[in-house]
């Protein structure tokens, strides 16, 4: 993830929006029980940690696969293993100093 994407994450003040969605009861109270045992003021930002531990990975996983889809297109164009090891380098240099 971008850094200035991770800031923008990290800020408390992000805008919110108010969503509906029915879960079984049972879940809810387990969720209730657990948020404060994780250091949670609540429930609802236990279920917004959750939801959001998930959505990096996701994001993560599917950021890895375009760049290896974009890896095998150069391949098969016949850049070079070693101009595209160095392409990757630099944008990792790059984004290591934001």
């Amino acid at each position: 993830m971008k850094i200035e994407a991770l800031k923008q994450r990290l800020d408390r003040n992000r805008p919110m929006t108010t969503i509906t969605i029915r879960m079984p009861e049972d879940v809810v109270e387990d969720l209730k029980k657990v948020a404060p045992l994780l250091g949670f003021s609540g429930y609802q930002p236990l279920i917004r940690a959750y939801i959001g531990q998930c959505l990096r990975l996701d994001l993560e996983r599917f950021e890895s696969e375009t760049v290896t889809a974009l890896v095998a297109s150069l391949k098969r164009r016949g850049v070079s293993d070693a101009v595209i090891e160095e392409a990757l380098s630099e944008v990792v240099h790059v984004e290591s100093h934001y």
